[in-house]
């Protein structure tokens, strides 16, 4: 991924959506060339010089330090997955690391797995680039199994805008399911910008989708923790599931997702009918390393 290109838009994107009326500015009269606040009303805000904004909008960001970049997020009024993110772009020099290191092979601890089974409900477990590493027999009896695919295929991103029983599956709240999924692609590429896999995975799915084009172009970013999909399953018809996201203790870049009905709910009978279904699958068996 490309630094400067990444902060540019990133901050660019942000100071679009705020008005200087919305940020207690008088306006400059005359027309504006640009919606939102410009660069020199954003660093009006910080506190900061409009050619030290400027440069570091550019990605010139060697020098930077903490407190600008504080002042920066509270002037773009970032919520705290975005002010994460631009902390990750922008790097301040204390922070920065010493050496890149190549990234380890991830892995599913064999606990993990037995655990997926006994959730009762359908589980995964997703790690870099929102890889799917692990599901249980409910998971992809719900989605798809990903277990039997081939090791680039199976990721969930790839899975939302390249298959078309992805889109059946979310129907009308497939829109937002995508908005939400590359936002959560774009808070990881901040953290991991030398990720070659990553990298190729948004080229992929550019190349192939205009929709996710459009999305990646907005720069939201989004911290998946707790939310509802709404489903229509192809076999049950429509569920409505909560889900929180868990990261897995110990082992960076992999979290565990669980989907569960309201209690004694259509959703829930519906689910419980999906499971008779796929009750006498076999366990699934440790994945092997992917990277």
């Amino acid at each position: 991924m490309d630094h400067s290109t990444e902060i540019r838009e990133f901050l660019r994107t942000r100071r679009a959506r705020i008005t200087p009326e919305e940020a207690g500015l008088t306006p400059h009269p005359g027309p504006r060339r640009v919606p939102g606040l410009r660069r020199e009303e954003v660093a009006q805000l910080a506190g900061v010089s409009v050619d030290y904004y400027i440069r570091l909008e550019r990605g010139r960001t060697q020098s930077v330090s903490r407190t600008v970049l504080e002042a920066v997020a509270r002037a773009l009024r970032l919520d705290d997955a975005e002010r994460s993110h631009l902390f990750d772009l922008a790097q301040p020099t204390a922070d920065r690391p010493r050496r890149k290191r190549p990234l380890s092979p991830q892995r599913v601890h064999p606990t993990l797995y037995q655990a997926l089974e006994v959730i009762g409900s359908p589980a995964m477990v997703q790690g870099r680039r929102t890889d799917v590493l692990a599901t249980n027999r409910l998971a992809a009896a719900l989605y798809t199994d990903f277990q039997a695919r081939p090791h680039a295929e199976r990721n969930f991103a790839r899975y939302l805008f390249l298959d078309a029983d992805a889109r059946t599956l979310y129907g009308d709240h497939w829109d937002k399911a995508a908005a939400e999924t590359v936002a959560s692609l774009h808070l990881y590429a901040g953290s991991h910008p030398d990720d070659p896999q990553l990298t190729e995975l948004i080229g992929e799915l550019s190349l192939h989708d205009k929709d996710f084009r459009s999305l990646w172009a907005d720069h939201d970013v989004l911290v998946h923790a707790t939310g509802t999909k709404h489903l229509h399953h192809p076999l049950v018809g429509d569920l409505t599931l909560d889900y929180v996201t868990l990261n897995v203790a110990g082992v960076p870049d992999q979290t565990l997702t669980i989907l569960s009905p309201e209690p004694a709910s259509p959703s829930a009978e519906a689910l419980s009918i999906l499971a008779s279904w796929t009750g006498a699958a076999p366990a699934p068996a440790p994945a092997e390393e992917t990277r």
